[in-house]
């Protein structure tokens, strides 16, 4: 996970899915400023949903959106009309015909672009950064992951020169590929100028490796059929 890559690109297929799901390299260019315009449009009419994650799925004449949100009943709206009024635009914009599906997120504290934000909107408050961070820190450790680090830079609490303060709890092996790694970047506009705000959470290892003495162990019983 370096500084010049994004750190879920060299897991992709592999312990990350890809969040646009379509391949055409005549409409690309197309397809991709489309994306871009859906997922700018949803994230602010949905500020308060707490939006997570947006999954686009093309066919030919459909689009199919699925919407990761920590607050589904904020989507819905009452008897389904906050849908349906999405609907109604996004099938301006894209002129398709649009299916959009509401996925809960039922720990909202073990996703990192939900924690990103949520520390976001309250150094927009102008709270004491070091308490937030540990907050969200003590959350995410409390619902059982393996590690956490929250970074912010930028000119926290109104200095003059900016800089970069961190905390980690836990383990966080980011050059481990069987590592389940959730990240997460927001920023926070504040009146002495933007904050960005990044999350590393390491949920478990998908793939573990079996140990020296369980191999043994297994060898033997082998042997002894």
């Amino acid at each position: 996970m370096g500084h010049k890559s994004h750190p879920k690109s060299l897991r992709l297929g592999y312990t990350q899915d890809w969040v646009s799901k379509w391949f055409d390299l005549k409409k690309m260019p197309d397809f991709i400023e489309e994306d871009y315009r859906i997922r700018i449009f949803l994230k602010n009419k949905l500020k308060l949903a707490s939006v997570s994650k947006i999954v686009i799925e093309r066919s030919v004449k459909s689009l199919r959106i699925s919407l990761h949100t920590a607050r589904p009943g904020i989507v819905i709206g009452k008897g389904g009309q906050g849908i349906e009024n999405l609907k109604v635009n996004l099938e301006k914009i894209t002129l398709k015909k649009i299916t959009i599906n509401v996925i809960e997120i039922k720990k909202p504290e073990l996703d990192a672009q939900l924690v990103s934000e949520n520390i976001a909107f309250q150094l927009e408050k102008h709270m004491a950064f070091r308490r937030i961070m540990k907050k969200a820190i003590e959350k995410a450790i409390s619902s059982g992951i393996n590690g956490i680090k929250v970074m912010i830079s930028g000119r926290i609490g109104g200095a003059e020169i900016a800089r970069t303060e961190w905390i980690k709890n836990g383990r966080l092996p980011l050059q481990t590929f069987r590592a389940d790694i959730d990240y997460g970047f927001s920023e926070a506009k504040t009146t002495m100028g933007q904050i960005g705000v990044k999350v590393w959470i390491f949920k478990k290892e998908l793939f573990k490796k079996k140990t020296i003495q369980e191999l043994a162990t297994n060898s033997i019983i082998k042997n002894n059929k």
